[in-house]
């Protein structure tokens, strides 16, 4: 849970770096509770639009800049520009290739996006 709170405690974030860990624990833990929440909906029957429900609708709404600052900081671990999420206008041939750059490992040392997250959060650690 931490990872999922230090993305949304730099919600307006778009600058910088997000280690794979940071990213991929932020999509994990959104998911369960997405999941939560829709069975909620659909247990009290809130229900806005056809099978949508009202806490999932607001739960996504809360979370779309975080989840946009993180994927941002994402493609810049792997030393890209977020110009690369233009690919996601591609249907599945560029959503793939977003998912590929997800699961890349970030470049290793300083980029011209700032410093390694994975040498700044082991030098914490080992203090």
């Amino acid at each position: 849970m931490d990872w999922y709170f230090k993305v949304l405690k730099n919600y307006l974030g778009f600058s910088g770096r997000a280690r794979r860990k940071e990213f991929w624990m932020f999509i994990l833990v959104n998911l369960v509770l997405t999941v939560v929440l829709s069975i909620l909906d659909k247990m009290l029957g809130l229900r806005i639009a056809g099978d949508e429900g009202a806490l999932t609708t607001i739960y996504g709404v809360l979370i779309f800049l975080p989840y946009w600052a993180v994927q941002f900081r994402r493609l810049h671990d792997t030393d890209r520009s977020a110009w690369w999420l233009l690919l996601l206008l591609i249907p599945l041939v560029g959503w793939l290739i977003i998912l590929a750059f997800n699961c890349q490992n970030g470049t290793p040392g300083e980029n011209e996006y700032g410093a390694d997250p994975k040498r700044l959060d082991a030098r914490f650690v080992s203090e």
